[in-house]
Parts: structure tokens; sequence; C-alpha cells
């Protein structure tokens, strides 16, 4: 058996040299090496020269029930030991994906069906496109293809996920997006609004380049709607007042399906089970991953209504077959896993927690903006990000990131992890968090922030 190196700080040469890193500039990787997590315990986690973090953006926006929670370890284990591996294909099926389905569908707000099994939130996305496609066939509509997204929404990485998503840096040098998939403008009323407009009227507008674009590229070529209820990798975007009851307005107008793309917001993120019950959504399609197992074990789901099911199942009899699934789509582990996490959830009221720890948490982060540096605080629950400028009139930087990443490293040196996209830096600490160790967070934060005020003021 090959023994595991005891790594000291110092990074490895063999890190170096074989792994190669996501989202990590790998170039200048090899000066820099990897920081190395050695373990983890409720909201904290420790690196390997034994210094202790607050994991303020839960891994990836993912881990509710914060580190070594003994319950997911020990319904992970009881499972391994009674049926490690089971598959879906060809009418077969386990009791854990069974009883995760039916725990699914009864948490829904609006009317579900049914529920498919797949990896990640990338695999989730790109299967509910092939759906999609699939289901217009199934119609006899097959000119009902294309589908429309954000500018700055995430919704993974696979190349239809990716082409989904509206971040630049996803589509740069892999020839994406591909064809069939349209953006429209993102909800962010501080950064798009017009001087004077208000959010409602905002809102208007959004839902007016919404309509433009469906009307440009024809109606009857419109499948589908991807939205995050609160974007998240683009920079924690809050959707303004009567966003999403305009949006929705349009896409019933055109007979459009409604996928919501709760990877990060379901769970109890923004203060309810659903981001899309914090904002009135009524989805046909609900994306899961992240938080539905709080990532102890990869795994996601996709849950969707009858509306847009039946007509899958009736090009399943057609064809004899639905030609789609994955090796270890409802995964015996991540489903015992995923039941836990929410029975942890829901016995907790994590879900409460995070609306008043949330709270509280958003407004010390307020008191931020008498900052030069601050130009806006935004969040919902417990997820927020304050936003970081040179110049507050004309919410501008002089160097796209720079800040962002200034008041990072700051952050992880003072004893917080967290991630900043451009100049954003997000919070999203694991539900569990109190309100003391939110305040204790909240003290790095400013902390942090004087430093960069500092550094910037004697550059």
């Amino acid at each position: 058996m090959t023994e595991l190196k005891n790594f000291d700080k110092t990074p490895e040469a063999s890190d170096i040299a074989h792994h190669f890193h996501g989202y990590t500039d790998a170039r200048r990787h090899q000066d820099v090496g990897p920081m190395i997590i050695e373990s983890g315990q409720g909201i904290y986690v420790t690196d390997n020269s034994g210094k202790r973090y607050i994991e303020g953006l839960s891994g990836l926006w993912s881990v509710g029930v914060g580190f070594q929670e003994d319950r997911l370890i020990n319904a992970a284990t009881k499972q391994l030991k009674q049926l490690p591996y089971y598959h879906n294909f060809g009418h077969k099926s386990h009791q854990a994906a069974i009883a995760l389905s039916d725990q699914l569908v009864e948490l829904a707000h609006v009317p579900m069906s049914k529920v498919f099994y797949t990896n990640s939130g990338s695999e989730a996305n790109d299967t509910v496109l092939k759906m999609v496609w699939y289901r217009s066939n199934a119609l006899g509509k097959p000119e009902k293809k294309k589908v429309i997204a954000r500018t700055r929404g995430y919704h993974g990485v696979t190349i239809a996920s990716a082409s989904l998503t509206g971040l630049p840096n996803n589509h740069r040098s892999f020839d994406l997006p591909i064809d069939r998939v349209l953006h429209t403008t993102a909800p962010h009323y501080w950064k798009e609004g017009r001087d004077g407009e208000t959010e409602e009227q905002f809102a208007t507008r959004c839902a007016n380049d919404l309509e433009a674009l469906i009307q440009k590229e024809g109606p009857d070529t419109v499948a589908a709607f991807w939205a995050e209820p609160v974007m998240g990798a683009g920079g924690v975007v809050v959707p303004p007042k009567t966003y999403f009851e305009k949006i929705q307005a349009v896409l019933a107008k055109y007979d459009i399906i409604f996928v919501a793309d709760e990877v990060i917001c379901g769970f109890g993120r923004t203060g309810e089970m659903f981001g899309s019950i914090t904002y009135d959504i009524r989805p046909d399609v609900i994306v899961m991953s992240k938080q539905i197992t709080s990532s102890y074990v990869p795994f996601s789901a996709i849950m969707m209504n009858d509306r847009f099911y039946q007509p899958l199942a009736d090009e399943s009899h057609s064809i004899g077959t639905f030609g789609h699934g994955f090796t270890g789509g409802g995964h015996p582990l991540g489903a015992a896993v995923a039941l836990e996490n929410i029975a942890v959830i829901r016995e907790r009221d994590l879900v409460a927690n995070a609306r008043e720890v949330g709270t509280h948490f958003l407004q010390r982060l307020e008191t931020l903006k008498e900052s030069p540096l601050i130009g806006e605080v935004r969040g919902v629950g417990l997820i927020s990000a304050i936003e970081l400028v040179n110049d507050k009139a004309t919410k501008s930087v002089s160097t796209v990131g720079k800040l962002g990443g200034l008041m990072n490293a700051a952050m992880q040196r003072n004893g917080l992890i967290s991630r900043n996209m451009a100049d954003a830096v997000a919070f999203c600490p694991p539900l569990i968090i109190t309100k003391a160790q939110a305040d204790e967070m909240f003290e790095i934060i400013a902390k942090s922030l004087r430093e960069v005020e500092s550094e910037i003021g004697s550059a």
C-alpha cells in the first residue's frame, strides 16, 4: 500500500508536477504552490502548518452543516456497509434514492413530479439542456431549441453548462458558448441601473430586454430560461424588487420553461429552503447540488414538474428508452448522505439560523460602507458580498480585480478564507454559524479592509 506523504507547509514538487488545479493560473501555481488544508471542524479548517481559518465560503458555497458532522459520516459508513453502489438503469433502484426522491418532492414549494440524479451541478444543468431539446422534439417542435441564461450567471463548466454560464473566462479559448444558448441582462441594479432609474424600473427594463431577445430570435424558437435566484459566482447578485415577477410574466406569455438553478441557493442558503421561495419563483425544473449533501459526497439532482416530465416519458416510450444517465447517478452513498443532511438542516432549523444570523451579519457588513473602498454591500440569508471600488461616485476601479485580490489575501492572512470575483468579495459561511462566530468573521473582514485601505493609501 502506498503511504500518503506528510506534507509540510512548503509546497511539494510532486503537487506542482502532477496536480492540475481548477480555477487556477497553472504557471503562477508553479511559483506559489498550494495551500494545503489538513482538517475541518464546524465552520473552521486547519492548514498543514496548524493555522486555523474560518471557512467563509463553505468550501465552494456548499458545506452547509459544517465540517466533521458525525451524522453525515455515520450515514455514509452505514450505507457503504449495506450497499456501497448500485445504479438506476433498466428499471432498477435502491431504497436511498427512492426515499430521497420522495423527500425532495415533499420539500418542493410548487407541485413537482419526478427527480433525476446526476453527480454535479454542471452535469445537472447539462442534462436539463439535453432534456429541453428532447422535450421539444417530443412535442413536435424541433425548432424550439434556443435557451436563454443571463450575463454573469453561473451554471457550470461542462460544454453545455459553461455555455449557459455568462462569465467570459468560462468561454475564452474553450470555443464557447455553443449555438442556441443566448444571454440577457444581469439583474444587478447597483452596477447596471441607469441614473434616476428605480429598482422596479430597472426590473421592468430587464424583463423588456428578455422579451426583446425572444422577439428577435423568434418566440417559437425559444424553449427555456435559466436563472439562479441569487447569482453566486457572478458576484452574489441579489435580484431587484419585482424582477422575478416580471420575468415570469414574460416566460408565461411565450410558453417558455423556467429552470431554477438552486445549486448554491438550495437547502437554506437564502433563509428559506429554496431561493425560489425567497423570490416567489415558480419553476418547472429545479437543479440541486452542493448543499444537498453539504458536499461530503459529490451528488446532484434535477426535480421537474409534470409539464416538463410527461413529454420526456412519452418520447422515451416512443424510442424505447431514455438514452441518458450516469454510472454514479443516484449513487446510494450520495442519496443516504443527502437524506441525513436534509434531516440535520430541518431538525436544527438551520434555515431559520441562516435567516437570523445572516440578517445580523449583513447589518454588520453595512457599517463598512463608510470605507472609501466599499461601493456596495449586498446579500440575503447567509450569502453576501462587498463590492470594492477606487471611486465611489463612478463605481469604478483602477485595475479590475486588484482590490478584490488584495482583500482576499488580507483576509486569508488574518484567518478567513473567502473568494473574490474580480472586486466583489463573497461570504457564504456554513449554515451552522452562530452570531458570535459571525462577529468573529466580521472583525477579520474589518481588520483586513483597514489593511487594504492603508496599502492603497501608501501606494
